[in-house]
């Protein structure tokens, strides 16, 4: 049998113009890609933004809308005390969705629920809001009253629900969640007003 070989170094391949040319093209590819990254992660943070803004704007009208919501509650609940029992509990949960819109509106789509100091500030808001509007008139008749009541609840939840296809995400199921709550509410006022 014939010894080996002693190790020695290993011949370098023959690199021809052919494969030069062909690896520059690669590397050019390459970097056209990631120029091309570049602009989708350029597109896609301005997409981003665009939903951010469109989220505080719908986040802040609907905090106005519950606002004033809850000011006709509370017109309602001022002429009518008889009917505290029915409309409390209603108006307290149109408070949360103020509250919710109103924290929504100040951190952008992502956080639709209210920390304890952003609801004492969604209340304050609330109040000054309700204070500097004009009082909306309430009917003498108690039953007109609860049926006015429930007419501005469904005329409020179906216009929520016809934003919400423009809303991204988190408020976007906001939104529906509390057209929902809306049309509850629209439903139970105006069984009580028959």
């Amino acid at each position: 049998m014939p010894p080996l070989p002693a190790p020695g170094p290993l011949p370098l391949p023959c690199l021809s113009r052919r494969l030069l040319l062909a690896s520059g093209t690669a590397l050019a590819g390459a970097t056209l890609l990631t120029g091309c990254s570049d602009d989708f992660d350029a597109a896609s943070r301005h997409r981003a933004k665009a939903e951010a803004t469109t989220a505080q704007k719908l986040s802040r009208s609907a905090a106005r809308d519950s606002a004033g919501l809850t000011a006709r509650y509370d017109a309602t609940l001022a002429a009518h005390p008889g009917l505290d029992a029915t409309l409390r509990p209603l108006r307290a949960q149109v408070s949360r969705h103020h509250e919710a819109f109103d924290a929504a509106g100040r951190g952008g789509a992502n956080s639709p629920s209210p920390d304890a100091s952003s609801s004492a500030t969604g209340r304050a808001a609330g109040a000054a809001a309700a204070a500097a509007s004009p009082t909306p008139p309430v009917a003498s008749d108690e039953k007109t009253a609860l049926r006015d009541l429930a007419a501005a609840e469904k005329k409020l939840a179906d216009q929520r629900a016809r934003v919400l296809v423009d809303a991204p995400g988190e408020l976007a199921r906001l939104l529906a969640s509390v057209a929902a709550a809306g049309a509850a509410h629209a439903y139970v006022l105006g069984a009580a007003a028959t």
